[in-house]
C-alpha cells in the first residue's frame, strides 16, 4: 500500500506521540499527517481519497470523542482508532457504538496499530467506491426518459413479485418437510416405508377412515374370545 492509497491523519497533543505515529506510518509507504489538537484538524481542508483517523481520546479544548460527534454531525465519514493511555470500558463503549474502527490502549503495539490502519483504510476504499457507483446509477436514472423510467418501474414490479413467489414456496417446502409425510411422528408410516420392527404399513385408505385403523396385525383379530364378528381386515376391505 503507498501513499496514494491512503492517507493516515493523526491528532495527538503529544509532540513525541504525534512524530513517532507519523514516521511509523511514512516507513511502511503511506502518507502522514499530524495535528496538535482536533480545531487544527477541523481547520484542514476537505479529505481526498480513502483515509483514516488516528485519534488520541483525550485533548485539549475538544476531545476526540467530541471530535468524532463534530465529524458526524457534518457529514463527514472516516473511519477512527481511537488511542488513549486512559481507556475505561464507558469511554471505549462510547466510541465503539458510535462507529470507531477500533479503540487501543497507550502504549500501542505498532503492528496491531499498523493492522487497524489497513483494515480501516480498506473500510474507507470500500464505502468510497460504493458511493462512487450509487452516484452513478443516480445519474443513470436521472437521465432516463418517462417512458423508460415507466418500463423499468413495470420490470422491477414483476421481479419482485417472481422474488416473493419463489420465497413462498420454499417457506412452504420447509413447513411441510419430506414430501407425503403427514408430520413428524408419521414419517415413518407412509406407504411403502419400513416402520421399527421391520414391517411396513399398508397404503392410506382413501374413503375418510380413521388413519388409526389402518394399521393392524398381519393375522385376524376377533373383538372378543369369542365374538363371531368379522375380522378388521375383512370389513375395511
Amino acid at each position: 500500500m503507498t501513499g496514494a492509497e491512503g492517507t493516515v491523519f493523526v491528532v495527538d497533543d503529544d509532540p513525541s506521540v504525534r512524530g513517532g505515529l507519523a514516521r511509523l506510518f511514512k516507513s511502511v509507504g503511506l502518507a502522514a499527517e499530524a495535528f496538535a489538537s482536533a480545531r487544527e484538524f477541523l481547520g484542514r481542508a476537505p479529505i481526498e481519497g480513502p483515509a483514516c483517523l488516528v485519534l488520541d481520546v483525550r485533548l485539549p479544548e475538544l476531545s476526540g470523542l467530541d471530535l468524532q460527534e463534530e465529524l458526524a454531525r457534518a457529514g463527514v465519514a472516516i473511519p477512527i482508532i481511537f488511542i488513549t493511555g486512559h481507556g475505561t470500558v464507558p469511554t471505549s463503549v462510547r466510541a465503539m457504538k458510535a462507529g470507531a474502527a477500533d479503540f487501543l490502549e497507550k502504549p500501542v503495539d505498532e503492528q496491531e496499530l499498523l493492522d487497524a490502519v489497513r483494515r480501516a483504510l480498506e473500510q474507507d476504499r470500500r464505502a468510497r467506491q460504493e458511493q462512487t457507483e450509487a452516484a452513478e446509477r443516480r445519474r443513470r436514472l436521472e437521465s432516463l426518459t418517462p417512458r423508460e423510467r415507466e418500463v423499468l418501474s413495470v420490470r422491477n414490479r414483476r421481479l419482485a413479485q417472481q422474488t416473493n413467489r419463489r420465497r413462498a414456496g420454499y417457506e412452504r417446502k420447509d413447513r411441510q418437510g419430506s414430501p407425503g409425510a403427514r408430520n413428524g411422528k408419521d414419517e415413518g408410516r407412509v406407504a411403502g416405508r419400513p416402520r421399527p420392527g421391520g414391517r411396513k404399513a399398508r397404503p392410506l385408505p382413501s374413503r375418510g377412515l380413521n388413519p388409526r385403523l389402518v394399521e393392524f396385525p398381519e393375522s385376524p383379530t376377533r373383538i372378543g374370545p369369542k365374538s363371531n364378528c368379522a375380522p378388521l381386515r375383512t370389513i375395511l376391505s
